[in-house]
């Protein structure tokens, strides 16, 4: 695919401001209802709220996102000067007097700020017309890409990695908050594509073509965010292959590679995020096959399961997604999916992510989760503070803690549940509304203790004055809520 020069790139991202092509515009000029539509892949609304109008705002949301032919001249007078050399480029086709996409560019903006135009493929699967898949095919953004923007810690930092990079949608975001990018992929569609990406929204990214790690051997970095083609597919030829989601691995030994290998390239301090599937092997617990992933590695690690999806719900999902649905290929390749599964003895598949910290301590912090619940997005925050605390945690000493002045979260709400007319709750619960949106049932004497955690008391002595009001040894009541408010301090009760 042939680039455009820098003064093109230029004149085309002066053009997007002018006429206010960005998300914000897109959905006031649509309607939320037309522009959530979109999302789900369907056009109707949005080109019936666009009707025949020929603003240049119209015709850019027509060209690309509803994906329809516009006229050359409407197009001209939005984009003076650079039909042409959009053309030759490969990002439009001229027929005649009419101009359709050769590929995706559309607005872009995320909660955290990250704001801009995103270069990817064309949908394939708009309205009805599902279309094949090409294997070097680069996908846009995506719930997968989202939610890995989401989760990406946001700290500055000093060197980050984006590994797979594709549209380049995560280099965009992490350009906000590094002092310097590089971004991989073994497609050079993809290449080529994120470095347009990169150039319309005017970051700096240092883009690489390769496998996995190879393009940064020997390197070390701060922050590594991955979405890597993890879906666990037959073996197919590359040229049957999709590449943005599938490898050559067997099962999820790629996802496998990329946190053992992903480990050796973190800098001290660093964190490895990888969002991810992995296989539920019968006779095989699933944490102790991930564990043993990054066992020695030294690294902190917390791993959270989302979702698990039984094998003819994965393969229905993804046979979906390659747009077989429908097709003659559906049921054979759909029976292919089934006994690669059973050959290996993968039962279920978990889907989640993982995050790893070279924290440098010799006894690493290990928890894997099954965690399916509603959770605040972006939850980044709650990521960072939880490395915080663990830090704080491993500080310190017994006594220490005791003679910290703690304070309950101010988003943490007291729920109670018990028989109408009694007296006291059957159970009393206390709930995050932010993060994790965790929740714990204390009991009697440590939801004493936390309710007097407001800042003003150590907790030692809030601890005795509990004791005595309900009569119960100082000294065992300590023993108990000791380990019990370290946990409750790295889940973001207590700071």
């Amino acid at each position: 695919m042939p680039s455009l020069s820098p003064d093109h790139v230029d004149a085309l991202r002066e053009a997007f401001v002018r006429h206010r092509y960005e998300v914000d515009a897109v959905v006031e000029r649509m309607g939320t209802a037309a522009h959530a539509a979109l999302g789900r892949n369907s056009t109707v609304a949005g080109a019936r709220a666009l009707g025949d109008a020929t603003d240049p705002l119209a015709v850019l949301s027509r060209l690309w996102l509803l994906q329809r032919t516009v006229p050359r001249a409407a197009l001209e007078a939005a984009l003076p000067g650079l039909v042409g050399p959009l053309a030759a480029a490969g990002v439009l086709e001229r027929d005649g007097e009419e101009v359709r996409a050769a590929v995706d560019v559309r607005p872009y903006a995320s909660d955290d700020g990250a704001s801009g135009w995103v270069v990817s493929d064309l949908s394939p699967n708009l309205d009805t017309d599902v279309r094949p898949i090409r294997p070097d095919f680069v996908l846009g953004v995506s719930s997968a890409s989202s939610t890995l923007a989401q989760l990406t810690l946001r700290r500055p930092v000093g060197r980050a990695l984006d590994l797979g990079t594709g549209c380049g949608v995560q280099s965009l975001h992490l350009a906000r908050h590094a002092e310097a990018v590089t971004a991989t992929d073994l497609n050079p569609r993809a290449l080529e594509l994120a470095a347009l990406t990169a150039a319309l929204n005017a970051v700096d990214v240092d883009l690489r073509l390769g496998s996995l790690y190879e393009p940064v051997a020997g390197e070390r970095f701060d922050l590594i965010t991955t979405n890597p083609p993890y879906v666990m597919s037959p073996p197919r030829s590359d040229a049957d292959r999709l590449a943005y989601r599938e490898g050559s691995w067997t099962s999820d030994g790629l996802v496998e590679q990329v946190v053992r290998d992903g480990v050796g390239h973190l800098a001290e301090d660093g964190t490895l995020q990888v969002l991810a599937n992995w296989a539920h092997v019968r006779g095989q617990d699933w944490t102790e096959r991930l564990g043993g992933w990054f066992a020695g590695s030294g690294c902190d690690a917390h791993v959270v399961q989302r979702e698990v999806l039984d094998v003819h719900e994965y393969a229905e999902l993804w046979l979906a997604d390659a747009g077989l649905a429908g097709s003659p290929e559906y049921l054979p390749r759909y029976a292919e999916w089934l006994d690669y599964f059973e050959a290996l003895g993968i039962e279920a598949v978990g889907m989640g992510w993982l995050l790893l910290h070279r924290a440098g301590h010799d006894v690493p912090r290990v928890r894997l989760e099954e965690w399916p619940y509603a959770v605040e997005q972006p939850l980044a925050p709650a990521l960072e503070r939880e490395l915080v605390a663990v830090s704080l945690d491993r500080s310190l000493s017994d006594e220490a803690l005791l003679a910290r002045r703690w304070v309950l979260a101010a988003d943490v709400v007291e729920e109670t549940i018990g028989v109408p007319g009694e007296a006291d709750p059957q159970h009393l619960v206390l709930r995050q509304q932010r993060g994790f949106r965790r929740a714990t049932e204390p009991g009697t004497a440590l939801a004493g203790v936390l309710g007097a955690c407001d800042g003003d008391l150590p907790l030692g002595t809030v601890v005795t004055t509990v004791a005595g009001l309900l009569g119960v040894d100082a000294a065992d009541l300590t023993a108990e809520v000791v380990p019990a408010v370290r946990r409750l301090v790295v889940d973001g009760f207590l700071g």
